[in-house]
């Protein structure tokens, strides 16, 4: 239970700092992404900050002796390789970040204003995530 507590404390947490920053607003975000007209450089400033706090967690994380207090151990990504997989999720996730100025994460965030693109954006997401599970279990099938 206290896992699910702390679990769910941290996402109230990561969810008030993206409505704060405005990166549940679409407008916002495409502000950003428009380098050509009028850029808006806030969120650099959002995300500079994301990774003053995220780096130095992420090295002491991965010390031996480092601990989770409410898990068994860290769960980091140790894939490093960059292959057509990862080129392709980053191509279509900024293809739709650059369209709709939403990406799952203030998507998901931003629900609790009950804003009718919102809750498009994010059965969209779920649909997509669906298909493509399909289609990875089908590949996979022999």
């Amino acid at each position: 239970m206290i896992r699910v507590a702390a679990a769910a404390a941290a996402g109230v947490v990561f969810g008030v700092g993206l409505a704060i920053s405005e990166m549940v607003n679409p407008a916002k975000v495409l502000a950003f992404l428009d380098l050509a007209g009028h850029w808006d450089p806030s969120l650099a400033l959002v995300m500079g900050g994301g990774l003053v706090v995220a780096a130095p967690a992420f090295a002491w994380a991965r010390r031996a002796s480092a601990r989770p207090l409410f898990a068994d151990g860290f769960q980091i990504p140790e894939r490093g390789a960059i292959d057509g997989r990862l080129l392709g999720g980053a191509a279509i996730f900024g293809v739709g970040w650059g369209l709709g100025g939403l990406c799952p994460g203030p998507a998901l965030a931003g629900l609790a204003a009950g804003e009718p693109r919102l809750w498009i954006f994010v059965l969209a997401m779920a649909a997509g995530a669906l298909v493509h599970d399909g289609w990875v279990a089908a590949r996979s099938r022999p």
